[in-house]
């Protein structure tokens, strides 16, 4: 290293500079989803909470704001000891700061709501695992619709660099293919891991390597030894994994509610569909009148199946050759009734409560959702019901274990939420009110068959909550020597009751040209 007058410089060159991948290298870098999207997420966050080092509003934000001749109502007003900075649209009050990130949707002008809300949707757009080709010059088209939006609202300080090559992803993505298979996520998490073999901060270059040296040795022991589990996710946390996480209460459940129960299970086992059919058969050949009723017909068989079956495999179990299951015939047999209850079950690496026990604890795992083919009516008098996929949100309020003497199966009993206590916002959030429940006939569901989900009080609408969705996580086993897969996820895209950019026009006209926000404190600086 060598002095020219105040400059410190470096007088040795690398040769891998003269690589023609580098100048290429920092583009690729720059064009980092992953990066680009963290960035621009703390600038919205920053500038609506103020905080301290990535707020983007400031005393030069309204001096250009003067400079350029736009917003001047929004200057700063100097005082002997402090200037003032009149609230803008993107500044919040007290009161909406403690909603924030829950209520963002609510307490910003609506406009501005709705490119937020955008931005969020072209993010989980470009990230999916399939990209429609067709759709992707519509999505550049509407990321530029949507800044052009922002900038209506927020202080030209807020479109820096990492704003602006925003509007570059999606030629990146019709360049390159897929994001998620060019991300930094497994190395920036592999880079957490090799720095935390780092125990003298002094010799950092020589921790790690004998860090990874002494785990890649106990890696290769571990291979050779019996009943020792390798270093890596633990195996309660795979997504095959299931297991109690309590104690239980054994109960000897009703009848009624049993055989409610046992007949979901039944309907949901692929082994017994074929009896399902020759049952429904039999009861149109018994009633002919009722043939094209076809909610009297599955009301019958709900209420005759389960007596019929048993009759159906004990006769089968007679005949020689008869191919009955071990698994069919204990099922058709039914469960015992004496249930085990349970308050926490791991299911397939994720963790289940019962309600009671989320209200005595700050965190919450008692939210699920099923999206099943079911018979839909418009009322009680209905008698041309349709089926259709139809998304239900309910709440754990039980966990059985049913015995089946050979085996068990874990099922949930749940309070459903009704149809009319379920609704989809403009910004295509889901609402759901807690206290309207329904479907009394139907409350059991397979354990294998939900999705976790949460619900999030709506401060904005008393009684609400917002339903949010967890991430799908899917844990890769060690096969050989390959390493531990990356984690999958998958997000839902805000793509009902999104707002077309077409429509942008005339949502900001309902601002009215008034560039200081009511209702919001002053901003003092000293």
């Amino acid at each position: 290293m060598v002095e020219n007058g105040d400059r410190v410089c470096w007088k040795k060159k690398s040769i891998f500079f003269d690589l023609k991948y580098w100048k290429y290298l920092p583009v690729r870098h720059a064009l980092d989803v992953m990066h680009i999207e963290k960035n621009v997420c703390d600038s919205i966050i920053g500038t609506l909470l103020e905080i301290p080092g990535k707020n983007k509003d400031g005393i030069a934000a309204r001096l250009d704001l003067l400079n350029m001749g736009i917003k001047t109502d929004l200057q700063p007003e100097y005082g002997e000891r402090r200037t003032r900075l009149p609230p803008g649209p993107w500044n919040l009050s007290r009161a909406e700061k403690r909603e924030v990130p829950v209520a963002i949707r609510s307490v910003l002008e609506k406009p501005a709501r709705y490119a937020i809300t955008r931005l969020c949707f072209f993010f989980n757009a470009i990230c999916a695992k399939t990209i429609d080709v067709s759709k992707v010059d519509k999505l550049e088209e509407d990321v530029v619709v949507t800044l052009c939006l922002l900038e209506k609202y927020f202080p030209p300080s807020f479109f820096d660099i990492m704003v602006h090559l925003v509007v570059h992803l999606v030629r990146e993505v019709r360049l390159c293919g897929p994001v998620y298979f060019r991300w930094m996520y497994p190395f920036e998490r592999y880079m957490k891991v090799l720095k935390g073999y780092v125990q003298n901060r002094t010799r950092p270059e020589g921790c790690i390597p004998e860090r990874y040296i002494a785990e890649e040795a106990v890696e290769f022991c571990t291979q050779h030894l019996s009943d020792v589990s390798t270093v890596g996710v633990p195996s309660s946390q795979k997504m095959g994994v299931s297991k109690l996480l309590s104690g239980c209460t054994v109960s000897v459940v009703d009848q009624d509610l049993l055989n409610q129960v046992h007949l979901y299970v039944l309907e949901n086992t692929e082994e017994v569909l074929p009896y399902i059919e020759q049952h429904m058969i039999h009861i149109k050949t018994a009633y002919p009148k009722f043939r094209k009723r076809t909610k009297w017909l599955q009301d019958k068989h709900n209420s005759t199946f389960i007596q019929w079956l048993r009759f159906k495999v004990q006769s089968e179990l007679e005949e020689d050759n008869h191919g009955v299951s071990e698994n069919l015939r204990w099922l058709a047999a039914g469960p015992n009734m004496a249930v085990p209850l349970y308050r926490s079950y791991l299911i397939k690496g994720i963790k289940f409560n019962i309600k009671a026990q989320d209200d005595v604890r700050t965190t919450q795992n008692s939210g699920v959702y099923l999206l099943a083919h079911t018979m839909q009516v418009a009322s009680a008098k209905d008698k041309n019901p349709i089926l259709s996929n139809m998304g239900f949100y309910g709440v754990i309020q039980e966990i059985w274990d049913l015995d089946y003497q050979k085996f068990t199966i874990p099922v949930f009993r749940c309070d459903w939420i009704d149809s009319s206590g379920l609704v989809v916002d403009e910004l295509g959030f889901t609402l759901v009110d807690l206290s309207k429940i329904g479907h009394r006939n139907d409350q059991f569901v397979l354990a294998s068959q939900v999705k976790q989900i949460f619900f999030v009080d709506d401060p904005m609408h008393r009684g609400w909550s917002v339903v949010l969705s967890m991430p799908n996580r899917e844990y890769n086993d060690v096969i050989g020597d390959e390493v531990l897969g990356d984690v999958i996820i998958e997000c839902e895209p805000f793509t009902r009751g999104m707002p077309n950019v077409d429509t942008f026009d005339e949502l900001v006209g309902e601002l009215g040209g008034q560039n200081i926000r009511g209702g919001c404190e002053d901003i003092w600086i000293e």
